[in-house]
């Protein structure tokens, strides 16, 4: 027997979210009934999705624009770390081993699940090498098929440039490959960036 049809609605709005299948959809939607703590989702998503806008300079999700990275003056202009999420960010900042520039791509190319090139901000990030400043470029994407393979788009594009004083460098193989950077301890993402290498020099002899 079927439920009933606002329940069949909330099953099927949870089964959107990443991971979550039939059954995980069925148990959320039964707590929501059950704990009236958990309808206060459906305010946090509203005011999420009102007042949460992008920075224009790093595509970062953030309540100010500029965002508060971008804003201050005291991190160096001269390197930008490029990552897939605004989590990544919010990772290597709570690690402290970065005091340079971000730019967040949004997403990783997978075409098979409907995100393609022009889905990504990398025409932003190609503007910004192009502006003057950036010395190093930082792919910080995960270690995985589509953080490889959306590294070397942005490779791709940067090296475009052809701009002979820009160094490419990626996050060292430290990372265990498959890993996500938001789970990764503080000492491997210092390492990883302290180990990071070019990938493709742009300069000319």
């Amino acid at each position: 027997m079927p439920y009933p049809a606002p329940i069949e609605d909330l099953v099927e709005a949870f089964r959107r979210f990443p991971g979550v299948g039939r059954v995980t959809a069925e148990r959320l939607t039964f707590h929501v009934l059950r704990d009236p703590k958990a309808r206060e989702l459906s305010a946090a998503i509203d005011r999420a999705v009102r007042e949460a806008v992008r920075c224009n300079v790093c595509c970062n999700v953030t309540e100010a624009d500029p965002c508060p990275i971008c804003s201050d003056v005291a991190r160096d202009d001269s390197k930008v770390c490029v990552v897939e999420e605004p989590r990544h960010v919010e990772a290597l900042e709570r690690s402290g081993v970065f005091s340079g520039r971000y730019h967040v791509l949004m997403g990783t190319l997978q075409p098979a699940e409907g995100t393609e090139v022009e889905h990504l901000s990398l025409d932003a990030l190609v503007r910004r090498v192009r502006a003057g400043g950036v010395r190093e470029v930082i792919l910080a994407t995960d270690a995985d098929a589509e953080g490889e393979a959306t590294a070397l788009l942005v490779l791709e594009a940067l090296e475009s440039i052809a701009d002979p004083e820009l160094v490419i460098t990626r996050l060292a193989r430290g990372l265990p490959a498959g890993s996500a950077i938001e789970y990764l301890h503080r000492g491997v993402l210092a390492d990883a960036l302290e180990g990071r290498r070019p990938v493709r020099s742009t300069k000319r002899p």
